[in-house]
């Protein structure tokens, strides 16, 4: 391993995003070699890293799962009103954590990772990546003026927010975005008056969910997880 500045080392552990994990150095809660550490600072494959006392490790392997996550699952590892997680379908691999979110009602493809800094990327805004959802509305098939609308914009709570793509289907439409704001799909049909009755992701970036069953996980082949490290620039 090489030198890596200490928010991306502790991002690529998996122990935050590099943004929280500036906030973890700043709070004074990682030590590097038993020391206090510096935002900046840099860490190689000789330095003892440790956060709130619990020594940190990069994964010996990057790992990227598929969970076609069903409703009534809700998307993190300790749900404080006892219901069930996503957590419970998968394996228990060392700092795995989900990429974005799925709300409970939601279904679809769910990406995991143990690689923080592929999380923070696929995430962030900046690096529009794509995600295609199937819906179903109580108002049944989308209009072409309303999928107009909402390739235009509306206005939500915390922003506009608009769908790159937008094609009616049988009971509802295809849609596609790029921010992956809380509850977007949601909120902006609300906001055209087609609430959703059904909400399945199908896609994000290159990775499709095709016919994993729900509630089952795949590992992604090396050339998966590659065109996702192509997308948002880290290979």
């Amino acid at each position: 391993m090489k030198a890596l500045r200490l928010q991306a080392f502790l991002a690529r552990a998996g122990v935050a995003s590099r943004r929280k994990a500036e906030d973890l150095i700043r709070e004074g809660r990682v030590r590097v070699n038993g020391k206090v550490a510096v935002l900046g600072q840099k860490v190689g494959p000789e330095d003892l890293v440790e956060v709130d006392g619990k020594r940190v490790e990069l994964p010996q392997k990057r790992l990227v799962l598929a969970l076609h996550k069903p409703k009534g699952y809700t998307t993190t590892r300790h749900d404080p009103h006892a219901r069930r997680t996503v957590f419970d379908l998968l394996p228990k691999i060392p700092g795995l954590h989900p990429v974005g979110r799925l709300d409970r009602d939601s279904e679809g493809l769910l990406l995991l990772t143990n690689d923080g800094d592929l999380t923070h990327r696929l995430t962030h805004p900046r690096f529009g990546v794509r995600k295609v959802y199937r819906v179903w509305t109580e108002g049944g098939t989308l209009p072409k003026e309303v999928c107009r609308r909402l390739l235009l914009g509306v206005d939500l709570e915390d922003g506009p927010a608009r769908a790159l793509a937008c094609c009616p289907a049988p009971g509802g439409a295809v849609l596609v975005l790029a921010e992956g704001r809380k509850r977007e799909v949601r909120r902006m049909l609300q906001r055209v008056g087609y609430p959703v009755r059904r909400l399945l992701r199908l896609q994000v970036g290159p990775i499709r969910l095709g016919d994993l069953p729900p509630g089952k996980w795949r590992r992604l082949s090396e050339r998966e997880v590659k065109a996702l490290l192509r997308l948002v620039g880290l290979e």
